[in-house]
């Protein structure tokens, strides 16, 4: 997303109030998924599909686990079957990330990535090393986050009443560096003025949220587009309720169908 580090963000803290924690629910969610529009010159008709998403804790770290399935459907082209499973373990420090992910495509291998990322070089930058599918190292900016540590940064510059927030954020998901995250906050949303979900009912989503639209960009790009944008609707917990990513030539949108919560560790 933007160029910003997350050590620019936080400059004048210490004039100001201490940040206030947040208190994240461990738990998992499936998601529908659909193609909300596409342009006439895409080629792109339908997709259909659905993500499973699961947020664990334990004392010292995060876990993420996110699978999708998605057909997509093309007006001169056959289908194509996407299906990834895509897991994570970030410190809660901050400091270690380890990233496994497959992809198949038709049934086929398309991606097989793994490795390990940590934040421990001289003034604060850090370096990432896959061993699969091929040994290849990248440096990581100095401030770099990983995905959660992200994520629980977006939900505390809400909180404190910020409306934009960036980042270099690294997780894994494609065989490069960090990508630069511009993420715009809006407003902050009443769950009982403006109920998050019409199909679910649950106490997890009955919190305060933000509707955040986030930019990315490759960290060596010099283009002014970005790569594609995520849009979501965020509690104060963690939780998404809807997720949009727009690719440019079409977007693809993610309800959520259920949701459950997950134990806490006792620590």
């Amino acid at each position: 997303m933007a160029a910003s580090t997350a050590a620019a963000l936080c400059a004048g803290a210490a004039f100001a109030a201490p940040a206030r924690p947040v208190e994240v629910q461990p738990h998992k969610a499936l998601y529908d998924m659909t193609l909300e529009s596409s342009k006439p010159n895409s080629g792109v008709v339908g997709a259909t599909g659905s993500l499973a998403y699961q947020w664990g804790e334990s004392c010292d770290g995060w876990t993420i686990e996110q699978r999708y399935k998605l057909n997509m459907q093309y007006e001169q082209d056959q289908p194509v079957d996407i299906n990834s499973n895509f897991v994570t373990w970030e410190s809660k420090d901050g400091k270690s990330y380890r990233f496994n992910e497959r992809r198949m495509r038709n049934g086929q291998q398309d991606e097989d990535i793994k490795g390990d990322a940590g934040m421990k070089g001289a003034k604060g930058a850090g370096g990432a090393v896959f061993t699969r599918p091929k040994d290849q190292n990248f440096d990581l900016p100095p401030g770099s986050l990983f995905p959660t540590a992200h994520t629980l940064l977006l939900i505390r510059k809400a909180q404190e009443g910020e409306h934009y927030v960036a980042a270099d954020v690294f997780d894994g998901s494609s065989v490069d560096g960090a990508v630069d995250i511009s993420a715009v906050v809006g407003p902050k949303l009443d769950a009982k003025a403006n109920p998050p979900s019409a199909d679910v009912k649950s106490p997890l989503i009955d919190h305060p949220s933000w509707n955040i639209r986030m930019a990315f960009f490759p960290e060596s790009s010099k283009d002014e587009s970005p790569d594609y944008e995520l849009s979501m609707r965020l509690m104060d917990n963690g939780v998404s309720s809807e997720m949009t990513i727009d690719y440019g030539d079409y977007v693809i949108k993610a309800k959520l169908k259920e949701i459950q919560a997950l134990p806490k560790p006792t620590c």
